[in-house]
């Protein structure tokens, strides 16, 4: 193991130059014009599998295509599958971002660019933790797989079904996720809770045209003005509960054991404004703001279109309005129950004048990870190796839909390791990823490796 952490010590700088190589993609799932993009980096990534000893191919689906690699040259020795994702989120609002999205800038230890955390960095120290026992000697000594897939930011259209139809192809042992983060500096953590998702859009149509807002305004319903109404009844003010029936029916409860651990946690609301810049916090009476982000069920509207948005004045009744919502969801929520509340209670407020109608964008359920399994005490003695501080455990208010996918397809508990900072930036401008801790999370790789072949 000296050995290969000494090779990983002495490969610092190619592995950060191999890093920037990969953020320089704008493999922008989204985004229909970044299609060669997302293949540039399924490319990209298939070709590092192989340079490193491993068999590799694309395997193409109706969206962007999935990287499958694999070395099984361990005959009776457990086999590890990582899982990350290439695609990344749109980079807009552009005049945000201090220097390019696609330009790897490195500022103060970290390197700006969209993708650094989430996942690219992430899942690349992986591969290069693996890469390392190649290199330094000549092989693992265990079974490795890897699964790259290009559409987590588009709510993995493509993926259930490919793991579905491939079980035998993706067998083994134990799971690694790392697309999460720690705690906070100094905090390393494993992730044992996930939040679902239902995306929702709402289309709110008027009038057959646009009018003039002189000559029309006051005799008809204005869609903008019907969908604000609309989006002021998703939450009761006084309380800040989501006001859709039967949006808690199936709602599991935070244990005081957990409440109590997350208590113990170095978690500052003040300290939490500061960086937000923001005077107060709001959400559900009643819990934490930690408990609410973590563990609480949201609903949350994620963009706004109505009428004229363009420079200087234009008195107009635009004839669409739409909103896109997000519902994150906690255990024991089922989505699909929840987007069929979600509509009818739309349809139920709809003033009258207007027509509405709901398109589903994504749903994933919730996950809990057991934490009393002996592979999450072994992905904490390799974390604790890398990071040299102790290893807490936390929950996180995203969403990764696979993760339940392995559990009901291939029966494998997913270990959600995170090498990010809460502060990177997911999904906003000036994105960052720190160095060091890229460099902590390639040691993670080859401590878990070597932790899971014992």
């Amino acid at each position: 193991m000296d050995k290969v952490i000494a090779h990983i010590d002495k490969n610092q700088k190619r592995y950060q130059e191999e890093l920037f190589e990969i953020l320089r993609v704008p493999s922008v799932s989204a985004d229909p014009e970044h299609k060669a993009d997302c293949r540039k980096a399924a490319e990209w990534t298939k070709k590092k599998l192989e340079s490193m000893g491993m068999t590799a191919r694309l395997y193409e689906v109706p969206g962007h295509p999935l990287v499958y690699g694999e070395w099984l040259k361990a005959p009776g020795k457990p086999t590890v599958l990582f899982y990350g994702h290439y695609d990344v989120q749109p980079p807009d609002p552009l005049e945000q971002w201090a220097t390019p999205p696609f330009e790897p800038t490195v500022r103060n230890g970290s390197v700006y660019a969209r993708g650094s955390a989430d996942d690219k960095g992430q899942f690349l120290a992986n591969v290069l933790g693996v890469e390392a026992y190649f290199q330094a000697v000549g092989q693992p000594p265990l079974n490795v797989k890897f699964l790259i897939e290009g559409e987590e930011e588009v709510t993995s259209h493509n993926l259930d079904h490919f793991i579905e139809s491939n079980k035998e192809l993706l067998k083994c042992d134990q799971i690694v996720v790392s697309d999460s983060a720690q705690f906070e500096k100094g905090y390393p953590a494993i992730t044992y809770g996930l939040r679902g998702i239902c995306y929702m859009e709402v289309f709110v149509r008027g009038p057959k045209m646009d009018l003039h807002s002189g000559e029309y305004g006051g005799s008809v319903t204005n869609p903008a003005n019907a969908l604000a109404q609309m989006i002021a009844k998703l939450h009761d003010p006084s309380t800040g509960r989501v006001l859709i029936p039967g949006f808690y029916d199936d709602v599991v409860d935070l244990t005081k054991q957990e409440r109590d651990e997350f208590a113990k946690l170095p978690f500052d609301e003040a300290d939490y404004k500061r960086y937000l810049d923001v005077e107060a916090l709001s959400g559900e009476k009643g819990y934490t703001a930690l408990e609410r982000k973590w563990a609480r069920p949201t609903c949350d509207v994620n963009g706004m279109k109505a009428g004229y948005t363009g420079v200087g004045a234009k008195t107009v009744i635009g004839a669409d309005a739409s909103a896109k919502i997000s519902m994150r969801l906690v255990p024991n929520q089922v989505p699909t129950k929840i987007r069929a509340a979600f509509e009818a209670y739309i349809k139920s407020i709809t003033p009258p004048g207007v027509q509405v109608r709901c398109e589903n964008y994504g749903l994933a359920r919730p996950v809990i990870v057991p934490t009393d399994s002996p592979a999450l005490t072994k992905v904490r003695a390799a974390m604790e190796k890398a990071f040299g501080a102790k290893t807490v455990l936390m929950r996180s208010g995203g969403s990764i839909p696979v993760v339940e996918t392995f559990k009901n397809v291939l029966g494998v508990s997913s270990l959600l390791v995170g090498y990010g900072l809460p502060d990177d930036a997911l999904h906003s401008p000036n994105e960052k990823f720190s160095l060091d801790d890229f460099q902590r999370g390639i040691k993670t790789a080859s401590y878990l490796i070597e932790e899971f072949a014992k």
